[in-house]
Formats: C-alpha cells, structure tokens, sequence
C-alpha cells in the first residue's frame, strides 16, 4: 500500500465566523491509499483551534507510510488498529487515513459504503446549512442565496436573541443554534425559554467543553435539547456526556475517521442519547465520507462543501431535499485534478519528500 498527499488552500464563498476564528479560505490536506489499482481518498483539515495544521498532519502520515509499504490490507477497521499506537496523538490524520481506507475498501469490495454498512441512504436525515456569525443583513443574504429547510446559526457574540428574533422573521426554516463554548449556564436556561418559542430545534455546546457543573445545570433545567461537540471529542468522552447532554455531535476528524465514530454511535445509542455527525469546513472528499454514516444518524451537519466557492473534488451532493448519492463504489470520490497523478511512482516522490 501507498499513501499520497497533497495540500489544497479552498476558497469560502462568504468570511466564515464563528466565536473561535474568522476566514475567507480554509487549507486541507487529501490523503490517497493505493494498492496500484485501487486508490481510496480521505480529508482533514487544518484547524488552528485545535492547533492542527498541515504540516504536522503531512508529518505525521509520512512517519507511518513505511509501515504501509509491505501492509496487507484486510479491512479498514484492522488498519485502524494496526496504526492507532502511531497516530493516536494525531486523530486528525488518522481520520483522513481511515476515511480514505473505507473508500478503497468499498472499492474493492465494487459497492458504495452505504451498502458495505447495511444501509439505507433514503433514510439520511437532510443536512443542515450553516450561517455564521455577521451582521444580520449578511446573514439574511445568506440564507436568501441558500434556501433550506434547516439552518444551524452560529451564535455566541452578546446580541444573540435579536439576531434569531431578526432572522425568524424571514423563514420557517428550522432553526439549530451553536453557541461554540460562547454562553454561561444562567444565559443558556434564559436563552432556551425564548428560542424554543422562536423555532429552535436543540443548542449545540453552549459552555466551555470542561465546565461539567454548569453543563450539568443546563442539561437539568433547559427547554431545549443540548449537544455536545467540543465536550465530546473521543470514544471516551461518550460515557461522561451521557449525564450532562440529550445528544453528542461527532466529528470524524476529532475522533479518529469512521471507524470510531461508528463504535461512538453504538455506544450513545445504548445511553439512549441522540446522535449527530458534524463536519469542518472541508470539500466533497470528507463530506462524502460524512454522507454515507447519515442513515445512522438523527442529524447530520455535512453543509462544509457547500461553504466553499469552489470545490476541488465531486462525490455524495448535498441538497435541501436531501443528499443525492453518486452510482459509484466506495465514498463516490473523484478528484476534479485526478490527484494523484497516473503515474503513481512520480507522484509518490514528490508528495512524501514535499
């Protein structure tokens, strides 16, 4: 087996805020996994919140593709296995490493993940579309642009009640609010009165990931749901949210690809909790790979491509009536530079000396 890598700078169709951060372009990293026949593709991106970039994500996939060389592939989770005592401090890369190596299983296999999971892609719940933080003219122009039936709005900057009071006035669209660790307990309580009545459905991670007593006042005493993201980042952290959130938002770079996420939803599933599959600003690669777990899930948050001005790749589409998934094996993938390049022994002297 082989992996390549190449680094890709995608350009935002609008500045992208949240309380975090604000960009106008988002820098991501594809990993390829070839036999010489078969290539698979997976994604992660750069995150500076997490202090994640490219460089060490490159750096570290490059310290395990000697362990690649004479690997013998039998399925993506024992992969995963074999190479988390070298990437466990890396989730991020072993995330893009995993997601490529289900596409090329899938591949292999001559059926789309979906089918290699035993699912139903009729039964994926429509994605949200998200709006970030701005003025609220900028935001309804947003949403003016994309219509949709279920917007998740980034909040978390002190006028946040008059920003959705503004925007209810403009659609009956579902609204998901993502506070993004930016609300006290006693503003959440008070906030989810109000927004229940203005068409809220939950409020995703209102308080700071480690402020357990508060979540655990909110999680008592708010009108609304609430779902964990920031608080709930690896198949560990599943068991302690349990008692302190209706739900958990998994996001596959977080915890380490597929593999483990598919092992966390089991796992909130036997707690009776609700589940979510949440993705970063990323293109059709990671998006696809989210898309094809959907059936599993009560909501899905796969708009990351959508945010984008330009895609560098084609694969699952995501629409307001729900995904449309393409007749092609694996995650569906195909790289609009077709990357990496046909002579597959080139391009491996260029990526991994890069």
């Amino acid at each position: 087996m082989q992996i390549f890598l190449k680094e890709y700078c995608l350009p935002l169709r609008y500045r992208f805020t949240i309380t975090h951060e604000s960009r106008i372009h988002q820098p991501t990293l594809i990993v390829a996994l070839s036999d010489g026949n078969i290539t698979g593709y997976g994604e992660a991106a750069e995150v500076s919140y997490y202090k994640v970039t490219l460089k060490d994500l490159s750096q570290a996939l490059k310290n395990v593709r000697h362990l690649l060389a004479d690997y013998s592939f039998t399925s993506p989770w024992q992969l995963w296995t074999d190479l988390q005592p070298y990437l466990q401090e890396h989730p991020f890369a072993q995330c893009a490493l995993d997601q490529a190596a289900w596409d090329y299983y899938g591949r292999k296999m001559g059926v789309p993940l979906y089918q290699l999971l035993g699912l139903n892609p009729a039964n994926a719940p429509i994605s949200n579309y998200t709006i970030g933080i701005d003025s609220v003219e900028v935001m309804l122009a947003k949403m003016k642009e994309m219509p949709w039936p279920i917007y998740k709005i980034k909040l978390g900057m002190g006028n946040d009640l008059e920003i959705i009071r503004a925007l209810r006035q403009h659609t009956e669209a579902v609204f998901r609010v993502d506070a993004n660790c930016g609300w006290t307990a006693e503003q959440t309580i008070e906030y989810a009165q109000e927004l229940k009545q203005l068409g809220v459905e939950f409020i995703e991670q209102p308080l700071k990931a480690d402020d357990w007593e508060g979540m655990k006042e909110v999680f008592t005493y708010s009108k609304l749901p609430i779902i964990a993201d920031e608080s709930c980042i690896l198949e560990t952290d599943v068991a302690r949210c349990k008692e302190y959130f209706h739900g958990i938002n998994i996001k596959l770079t977080k915890c380490g690809g597929i593999t483990p996420a598919l092992r966390m939803i089991n796992q909130a599933r036997q707690y009776g909790m609700k589940v979510m599959v949440g993705c970063m600003v990323e293109s059709s690669v990671g998006i696809s790979a989210i898309a094809h777990l959907a059936p599993l899930l009560d909501y899905v948050d796969m708009d990351g491509a959508l945010l984008l001005s330009q895609d560098i790749a084609t694969g699952v589409q995501v629409t307001p009536q729900g995904a449309i998934y393409p007749s092609r094996n694996g995650t569906g993938v195909e790289m609009k530079d077709g990357f990496p390049h046909k002579s597959l022994t080139q391009f491996a002297d260029i990526s991994l000396t890069g």
